[in-house]
């Protein structure tokens, strides 16, 4: 025995029966001891167990069993995720690189989107992009723990799976942020339970491999809201007509509320259920102390957009060119300054308003620094059918008119012919059979050069060009750079060509006056942003700080340059057409052209010029910083009664000019530069030599012609008027004065030594106008006056 009274190991049992060395009904003591002792051995009982302790080993097996059952469960389970996470494909992020094209001016502002290739807009975004506002309310009423959690938030689970037990059905679905990503990138219809596992598990591997800004800005890019919107930016542009970085509280809720259900709360159909969904956002912005009573009550007041509005279609020609040229690149970013390209685009709109529906415009803006192209207007409205606005009428090739004299005049003081007050005469002359006459029919007599050219007197430009050679003038435009395109007959230039008698664009047109803006030398036009250095317009006095070696040419695409070897070239490696010395005297001549009506004298030089026939007014002018270009005309190349350059074009100019900010600098006057009147001129600058020796074919008379209108035209009578009874020019040529004209067999005039005159129909249709001079010889078209 023990000390406690317990049997040891040792000992054996009692036998049954027997307790404490007893027999049942034995007198105790009686037994020998060594007899008790084995039979304790033999028959000892156990101990028996604490009152209440009975049950517990019972319990615990229990308990271990379901520990056991769980545990396998889990492991199973775990077996069955990793083995159902293997089994799915690589993440497909394709959605996400799926974008709208978009084109940018200098400064990133949305000039034009393109849609997708399946007709969505689907504008890139980032949260930068975006109000801050509006993330923090997507965050309330979305996902509040978006910041914290690891792709899943187990509490909302939990209150969506109470939700579901209490009401029977799917109230809320407890998805993240980044579950919503992940269903956006892996698109289904159903709404099971293996689908929301599935998003659950593409949420994590989310969330393992972005941080929660890229996450955020998947959302932002992928989310649906009605019809072929995608992204938030997208959204904003359609109902909103903005960018989504400053949004009102009611448009920010009303963004929230879209994506939850976008086909129906589009608000451009059933604006009912779109208010209620912004109800709904703007209480629980309110709760969550986003905004103030006062401003939810406001929001709620903000009426619902029920149209879709158009996206912004800044320069579309350009665009589309940039598109075209590099259809890979998903953001196009131009030089083109969207603030100014829109005032110029509504520019031309007005002054469309009082020409006849047929009649376009064009208008180029250029940095003369870099030949960034500022802004670009093709034409009046690209949708316009009757003015064939997708036609870029920048490119279109057409016959300048006037607008060339500068050149001449700038090329005849290059080679020392004249002067700025070299006397020119402006009399009737002869060149063969080419009579040059002023567009007023008048002459001026003896004027300077200066004046010839502010005054846009054809005769003496046409005696300069005899003097420089039409060849020569034809071959240093091209050299320097300007594509030029003769007519089809071939042969030599003839003098024709310095009053319009070749082909340009106004791009080729606007670059060429650029040049002049720059002392001389021609750059190329460049509609993408280049780095390259600033460079001073004028070598002579360069800006301080700036270098006058000669940089690497641009290599850019997407530039108006010359397929043709420049045979000189400027101080910065760029071709030259005159020196500085030449383009000043130019500059300082057309700064002192009298200005349309209205207009400032003395703010900028420019040049006029109308076509033959009345088919192009054109109006080219720049200061120390800009050149514009304007052309007016009718695409199809057709005749415009009273279309002239300096009454419809040159206020464009100068309208466009004040829209964009003139340089009140004066042009640098070159060292060497000559300025004195005519009388202390070097002598052989005083007067334009006359060397030239007359021809035989000089002393004929030509032909009589009808110069305008041209046999078979359709004349658009309206153009000339608002009233629609516009007069009609008509012009002779050749043929000896007086002249007689007749419509229809019948006198309308007297007999005039004017070569042309006006005449105001009393009606449309056809006529057959007639012209006869005073040795009876005779000309008769056929027009139709509509």
């Amino acid at each position: 025995m023990t000390q406690d009274g317990r049997s040891s190991a040792a000992e054996p049992p009692l036998p049954s029966g027997e307790r404490d060395g007893v027999r049942a009904g034995a007198t105790p003591g009686r037994l020998p001891a060594r007899l008790h002792s084995l039979i304790r051995q033999r028959f000892a009982l156990p101990p028996s167990p604490p009152r209440g302790e009975g049950k517990t080993p019972r319990r615990f097996r229990k308990l271990k069993t379901a520990a056991s059952v769980l545990a396998v469960s889990a492991i199973a389970a775990t077996t069955a995720l990793a083995l159902y996470v293997r089994s799915l494909p690589p993440l497909d992020l394709s959605a996400a690189a799926d974008r709208s094209t978009v084109v940018l001016d200098r400064e990133g502002k949305l000039l034009r989107p393109f849609l997708t290739a399946d007709g969505r807009w689907k504008l890139p975004v980032t949260h930068d992009d975006v109000d801050p506002r509006y993330l923090a309310m997507l965050k309330a009423f979305e996902d509040k723990r978006f910041d914290d959690h690891p792709g899943i938030d187990p509490l909302g689970m939990l209150r969506a799976a109470g939700q579901m037990l209490i009401n029977g059905r799917i109230v809320s679905g407890g998805s993240t942020l980044t579950m919503q990503v992940a269903r956006l990138l892996e698109p289904r219809e159903e709404r099971t339970l293996a689908a929301k596992l599935r998003q659950a598990v593409r949420a994590v591997e989310l969330e393992r491999r972005f941080d929660k800004a890229r996450l955020l800005d998947l959302y932002l890019t992928l989310a649906p809201f009605g019809g072929n919107l995608e992204g938030v930016r997208a959204a904003s542009f359609a109902y909103f007509g903005k960018e989504p970085k400053r949004l009102s509280t009611a448009e920010a809720a009303l963004l929230v509320a879209l994506p939850q259900s976008p086909e129906t709360r589009r608000p451009d159909r059933f604006a009912e259920a779109a208010r209620k969904a912004r109800e709904r956002v703007l209480a629980r912005v309110e709760q969550a102390g986003l905004a103030t009573s006062d401003e939810v009550a406001a929001a709620r007041n903000e009426p619902i957009p029920t149209t879709r509005r158009p996206f912004p279609s800044l320069s579309p020609h350009v665009a589309e060119q940039a598109v075209a040229e590099a259809p890979a690149e998903r953001v196009q970013k131009l030089a083109l300054d969207a603030r100014l390209q829109a005032a110029l685009e509504s520019l031309a709109r007005e002054r469309s308003l009082g020409l006849a529906p047929q009649v376009s415009i064009a208008i180029l803006a250029v940095d003369n620094e870099t030949g960034e192209v500022r802004a670009s207007v093709g034409g009046v409205d690209y949708f316009a059918a009757e003015r064939a606005g997708s036609l870029d009428l920048t490119r279109a090739l057409r016959s300048p008119g006037s607008a060339l004299k500068p050149f001449i005049y700038a090329l005849a003081f290059d080679n020392g012919i004249a002067h700025p007050e070299t006397m020119l005469e402006d009399r009737p002359a002869r060149y063969g059979i080419y009579i040059p006459e002023n567009f007023d029919m008048t002459f001026q007599g003896m004027v300077s050069a200066r004046k010839a050219l502010q005054l846009s007197l054809n005769v003496p430009a046409v005696e300069l060009l005899s003097a420089l050679g039409p060849q020569r003038f034809v071959s240093r435009l091209r050299d320097a750079g300007v594509a030029i395109a003769l007519p089809k007959e071939g042969g030599a230039p003839g003098l024709a060509v310095g009053l319009g008698g070749l082909g340009i664009t106004l791009q080729d047109l606007t670059r060429a006056y650029v040049g002049l803006a720059r002392g001389g030398e021609m750059l190329p036009l460049r509609f993408r942003p280049t780095p390259v250095p600033v460079l001073s317009p004028h070598p002579e006095k360069p800006r301080s700080g700036v270098s006058k070696d000669a940089p690497e040419r641009p290599q850019a695409s997407f530039e108006t340059r010359s397929a043709s070897a420049p045979q000189d070239e400027g101080s910065h490696g760029y071709p030259r057409l005159v020196d500085p010395v030449a383009a000043w005297y130019v500059a300082d001549t057309l700064l002192g052209a009298p200005p349309p009506l209205n207009a400032v004298p003395g703010r900028i030089a420019y040049k006029t010029g109308t076509s033959y026939g009345y088919r192009d007014a054109w109006a080219v002018g720049f200061d120390r910083r800009h050149t514009v270009g304007v052309w007016v005309g009718r695409a199809d190349n057709g005749a415009v009664p009273g279309l002239v350059g300096r009454a419809v074009a040159a206020p464009i100019l100068f309208d466009a000019f004040a829209r964009l900010g003139i340089d009140p600098r004066p042009f640098p006057q070159p060292a060497d530069a000559i300025v004195a009147s005519t009388g202390h001129l070097p002598p052989p600058l005083r007067h334009l030599r006359q060397d030239v020796p007359k021809t035989v074919m000089a002393m004929t008379t030509p032909a009589l012609k009808l110069a305008f209108p041209p046999d078979g035209a359709r004349i658009d009578l309206s153009a000339a008027a608002l009233d629609g009874r516009g007069q009609l020019n008509l012009k002779a040529a050749g043929g000896s004065p007086p002249y007689t004209w007749l419509v229809d067999g019948a006198p309308v005039t007297e007999p005039q030594r004017r070569r042309e005159t006006q005449w105001l129909p009393p009606g449309k249709g056809f006529m057959r106008i007639s012209v006869i001079d005073a040795t009876g010889a005779s000309e008769s078209v056929s027009v139709r006056l509509q």
